[in-house]
């Protein structure tokens, strides 16, 4: 028995845990449930009610980081294939979202900012979004692979003047949907207690993963990310990888856009998606990726994208105004680029020996 115990600890190593890059979003999820345990159990309830409409809706702190969560994994994911190629980030997002709601809403509505009923199929309007959205990642895109401009300068352009256009789009009105169906998007589907923009998130997720396993897309946004010279002599095109990424992103914005006018019926050009840009970025980086480009983990990104909403959900269940939530994502963004750091890799490698030496000795 004692030989057994001996084989198995042998087999683990705490510094190969150390080097997961998986590791990280996992303890910070672990910290944030523990916290939350002890501060207040009342956390981790979750009752069945009733919406207006009668039918069956879960609520609590849970449901909600479940339901805010997704549409950020969603952005999570181009977020991500941007990092990698480029070594930069889009810090456009938010106001591309403002734009693909503002497109869908404008398409629904018609020339009638207040209609009856919408005026064109949901599928239509979500099209012609994705075609958008896709256009405006093709121009940060082009700035960034074509015009060799930094990432967050070229997406800068957007970010200044999204939310103009966005309200140029529905003339300065505010357009709202008063059809019910509509709100399903961002809401519940009748008979369905699960916030619908979960499930939408998983068929991104499961048509992510299968592009990643059945194609090289990864394989060359990473090779591009960790040497452009190198895989333009083994006959990639790096500009096209980069340019490609950033495509993909504007397709996961019109996604988002739709969760988030369908939410409520309506859009409000200043503050839908604000911030949501660092969150993003900051999913990622929680996810381990290495912001400067390179190789990248989309599990992990995409289980970031859960926990940065459950570190928000956490701080608005203790009082912390909106105001102050940048703050202290600020402090975590600070944390994980210092850890990601080979320095602060190696510290740890170096616990992790200590901790392996030292069960040596007792055993």
């Amino acid at each position: 028995m004692s030989q057994a115990r001996k084989q198995v600890k042998k087999k683990f190593n705490p510094a190969v845990l150390f080097r997961k890059q998986i590791f990280i979003p996992i303890a910070a999820l672990l910290l944030l449930a523990i916290f939350n345990l002890i501060a207040d159990p009342s956390f981790y309830k979750i009752t069945l009610g009733y919406n207006s409409a009668g039918d069956p809706v879960l609520s609590g702190y849970l449901m909600t980081i479940l339901d805010y969560g997704s549409e950020l994994a969603i952005l999570a994911i181009g977020m991500t294939l941007v990092t990698a190629a480029s070594g930069g980030q889009d810090i456009s997002v938010g106001a591309a979202i403002a734009i693909a709601g503002s497109v869908i809403l404008r398409v629904l509505c018609g020339t009638d900012s207040r209609p009856d009923h919408m005026q064109a199929p949901v599928i239509v309007a979500f099209l012609i979004a994705c075609v958008v959205a896709m256009l405006f990642g093709a121009f940060n895109g082009a700035l960034v692979a074509y015009f060799k401009i930094q990432p967050m300068v070229a997406t800068l352009i957007l970010f200044t003047a999204g939310r103009s256009i966005a309200a140029w789009i529905n003339n300065n009105e505010l357009p709202i949907i008063s059809d019910p169906s509509f709100a399903v998007y961002g809401g519940f589907i009748p008979g369905i207690p699960i916030p619908t923009p979960f499930f939408i998130a998983m068929v991104c997720v499961i048509i992510t993963m299968l592009i990643l396993k059945f194609t090289n897309l990864g394989l060359y946004t990473q090779s591009v990310g960790i040497n452009e010279s190198s895989s333009k002599l083994n006959g990639l095109d790096p500009a096209f990888i980069k340019f490609l990424s950033f495509v993909l992103l504007g397709l996961c914005v019109a996604v988002a856009g739709l969760i988030k006018v369908s939410r409520l019926s309506s859009i409000n050009y200043s503050v839908i998606a604000k911030d949501i840009e660092m969150d993003a970025i900051l999913a990622v980086a929680l996810g381990g990726n290495s912001l400067g480009g390179g190789k990248f983990n989309m599990t992990a990104s995409i289980l970031g994208a859960y926990v940065i909403q459950f570190l928000t959900t956490t701080l608005y269940k203790f009082n912390v105004q909106s105001d102050a939530l940048p703050a202290y994502k600020a402090v975590v963004v600070i944390v994980l680029v210092v850890l990601s750091t080979p320095k602060a890799r190696e510290f740890m490698g170096k616990i992790a020996k200590s901790l392996k030496g030292s069960e040596r000795s007792v055993a």
